[in-house]
């Protein structure tokens, strides 16, 4: 091979290094970029007659897969103190979160979910009122099976609570007897009006929100979730068969209807 030639081949050996080194150098600024605007925060806010304890399931999931969970612990004492303690959480947060909430808890965050820091919400098996409306009043468009049972039990100073003897047929039927048991021995009290708290601001109606529909739901009507989800245009999945529970029945599937909306979010 001559010198010329020689010549030529190391420049185009270096030049291919060269490109390799700039390419490599590209994916990783495009790696971190799209790291950047990842959605990898998360709140969690649990329901009535329940603590955040029955999220660990999904915070397993969701911490294992490179999120950052946050769990509501509420008061239950009344809707406004509910509202802040999901605002002091949201205070804490680095970056842009999906709230989530079950149940009850789907008032919550339909109030505090306006906040700056919250660019999605998801709903599992849960109220979604709008402004003007609570869910004591929008339950009445589609009864539940626990609304006309009984299992509502009231303390003389004004909080409510389920029948333990009642609370596995009515809240988690799709959880073993002695999980149920536990659940119904350890419940929160809820204060009744929580339950007729109006929304001033309904964040879904300038958010995108998801839904999850728990199939077999007995606290509230599996028609009545359909039937907010359909009103907010919200992305909605259906988990046949699940109780009200399902947040703890079937934390894979609640796991990925967040996941789906952080990566929808995070384009």
């Amino acid at each position: 091979m001559s010198k010329s030639m020689k010549a030529m081949e190391v420049v185009r050996r270096t030049s291919h290094c060269f490109c390799m080194v700039l390419l490599l150098l590209f994916c990783a600024e495009l790696s971190a970029q799209n790291q950047e605007h990842r959605i990898r925060n998360i709140v969690l806010v649990h329901g009535a007659w329940a603590d955040g304890s029955g999220w660990k399931g999904v915070y397993d999931i969701l911490v294992k897969e490179g999120y950052r969970v946050s769990i509501v612990q509420e008061p239950e004492t009344s809707f406004k103190d509910d509202v802040a303690a999901t605002q002091r959480i949201l205070a804490l947060q680095d970056s842009p979160c999906i709230l989530v909430a079950h149940s009850y808890g789907g008032a919550v965050i339909t109030e505090a979910g306006t906040d700056s820091s919250v660019v999605g919400l998801v709903y599992i098996a849960a109220h979604m009122p709008d402004a003007g409306e609570n869910e004591a009043d929008d339950g009445k468009r589609f009864p539940s099976d626990l609304s006309k049972s009984g299992a509502i039990k009231k303390t003389a100073d004004g909080f409510t609570y389920l029948d333990p003897a009642q609370f596995h047929e009515y809240f988690a039927a799709d959880l073993s007897a002695e999980q149920a048991e536990f659940m119904a021995r350890s419940q929160v009290l809820n204060y009744a009006d929580n339950f007729k708290a109006v929304i001033t601001t309904a964040a879904w109606t300038t958010k995108p929100s998801w839904m999850l529909v728990a199939g077999s739901d007995r606290t509230i009507n599996p028609d009545l979730e359909r039937w907010y989800a359909k009103r907010a245009h919200s992305h909605t999945v259906e988990v046949a068969g699940a109780s009200h529970s399902v947040y703890v029945s079937h934390p894979r599937e609640v796991a990925d209807v967040i996941e789906n909306a952080a990566r929808a979010l995070s384009k």
